[in-house]
């Protein structure tokens, strides 16, 4: 736990959030702040609308109610400047979205090149180092069907991190992998946040929500039913809702 947080801005912000699906409410009425560097890990059944929430926040929902802001720029789908905001809030899915007809370094530099205009010789580099720093770079000039779930997901990563985001979103990124591919996933993530990165994270891996955040947001049913820091949480859950979420894992105690 960084005690500094307490002093960094708060750079994203959902306010009164309402989303809706043919009639059905997914989010009600939530309000959360993100400040700089902080790591927040949200849990909570399935269903009750994580992934929602986290495809809100870049704007690939378009929301019913309430507002959302990353340093003060509305963030809304379809909006005027959406794309430019959407640079700034990276995330990383389940399923990777690789290209499948595209090198691992293609695929890399794709969006630096073709969005943020940045040279292809000073892109590459850029994509080397990170693969370097997440143990792939020797894959540079393979095809995603070449590579393990884990590779793909470490490369989905560095994909997004390659735009210089502001924020970065992870939603379930270990979900569809076999349990030994997990932990390489979760350490690239658990050094991402030990260099001040600020990451919402949806998971259902209770040992690294504990080891990685910050705060830890549990939602169910559209709402934010209790947050507060990962010890106090995992330890003494205030509500009764969430002591039985929890009843239901076994989970080791990770140090950070």
């Amino acid at each position: 736990m960084r005690e500094e947080m307490d002093n960094q801005e708060v750079l994203l912000t959902a306010e009164h959030l309402h989303k809706e699906f043919d009639g059905t409410v997914i989010l009600k009425d939530m309000n959360l702040s993100v400040k700089r560097g902080e790591v927040i890990v949200i849990i909570g059944p399935s269903g009750c609308g994580k992934s929602t929430f986290l495809r809100c926040l870049n704007g690939l929902e378009t929301i019913q109610g309430g507002k959302i802001t990353l340093d003060g720029e509305t963030v809304e789908s379809g909006g005027k400047g959406i794309a430019g905001l959407r640079e700034r809030i990276g995330m990383v899915f389940q399923s990777y979205e690789l290209f499948p007809h595209k090198t691992v370094l293609q695929n890399i530099t794709l969006a630096p090149t073709k969005v943020r205009k940045i040279p292809r010789g000073e892109a590459e580099k850029e994509a080397l180092e990170l693969l370097e720093r997440v143990g792939l770079e020797e894959k540079k000039n393979s095809y995603p069907r070449q590579l393990s779930g884990g590779q793909k997901q470490r490369v989905a990563i560095v994909r997004a991190l390659a735009m210089h985001p502001d924020v970065l979103l992870f939603d379930e990124v270990t979900a569809a992998l076999d349990p030994e591919m997990v932990r390489e996933v979760l350490d690239v993530m658990l050094s991402l946040a030990q260099q001040g990165r600020t990451m919402l994270i949806v998971t259902h891996e209770m040992s690294f929500a504990r080891a990685v955040a910050d705060r830890v947001i549990f939602l169910d049913d559209g709402e934010i039913v209790e947050e507060g820091k990962p010890l106090e949480f995992f330890d003494h859950p205030k509500t009764e809702r969430a002591q039985r979420f929890l009843n239901t894992f076994t989970y080791a105690k990770v140090e950070k």
